[in-house]
This record gives structure tokens, C-alpha cells and sequence, in this order.
């Protein structure tokens, strides 16, 4: 089912909510096995097609203004959802052959940038701030 153009949470709802991260991990482990790719998928090979895929993703934005890249059609819409998969499948991936749960990592991450950018401090500055 799609979204509808004031409704941005997803393209696919029937799936929204009713699958976690080990089922996702899980799923992709099989997908992975049953085609016999392991080999192909180390951490490197795994990094690149990531990076490959955030580069699809970017592109849907590339020359939009900041006001067009919030109001995105339908079909933009499914096209930048079909990008987001595939990122997020790289992850999972990645994550897993690494031994990493995501959701820990990005909680942790955020606990330091909690540190890092004060909210006090930060508030309305874009700038990234270098700590040695």
C-alpha cells in the first residue's frame, strides 16, 4: 500500500511495526545462505555496497531544495524507499558479520553526542565540534 502524499512514515505499511532488527538480521542471514553468498559478503565488500547504496539514496535529493526534499510525491517517495532498504539491508548485514547490534551502537552514539553537543550550546549551530 502507498503512503499518501501527507503520510511519510513508509510505502510498505503491512509490514510497519511487526518486524525488529534480529528478525530483519535473521531474514537476511537466510536470503544471504540460500544464495550461498557468504564468501562475497565480508565486512569490506559489505562497506562498499553500503556506501554504494547511501550514494543511490543521495542522489534523489542531489538538486532539490531543502523545501522540495520534505515534499517528495508518491513515486519519489517509493523510489527513496527502495534506497533506504537497501542502505539499511548493508547495515544489518555489516553489523551482523561484525557482531554488532545497530540499535546499541546508535544509542551509544547518541549518548555521546549528548556530551559532545550540550543542548545548551548547540542549539541552532550546524557546525560539528572536534574533541581530541
Amino acid at each position: 500500500m502507498a503512503a499518501s502524499s501527507g503520510d511519510k512514515r513508509t510505502v510498505v505499511r503491512d509490514r510497519e511495526s511487526n518486524v525488529d532488527m534480529n528478525q530483519l538480521r535473521d531474514h537476511l542471514r537466510d536470503f544471504v545462505a540460500r544464495r550461498g553468498w557468504e564468501p562475497h559478503h565480508s565486512p569490506k565488500n559489505l562497506a562498499a555496497a553500503l556506501s554504494v547504496e547511501a550514494a543511490e539514496l543521495l542522489e534523489h535529493f542531489q538538486w532539490l531544495t531543502e523545501e522540495q526534499s520534505r515534499k517528495l510525491n508518491d513515486a519519489k517517495l517509493a523510489e527513496v524507499s527502495q534506497e533506504i532498504g537497501d542502505v539499511l539491508i548493508y547495515l544489518v548485514r555489516l553489523s551482523d558479520e561484525l557482531g554488532i547490534d545497530p540499535l546499541v551502537a546508535a544509542f551509544e552514539k547518541s549518548a555521546l553526542n549528548e556530551i559532545r553537543y550540550p543542548a545548551d550550546e548547540a542549539r541552532g549551530k550546524i557546525r560539528k565540534r572536534h574533541h581530541p
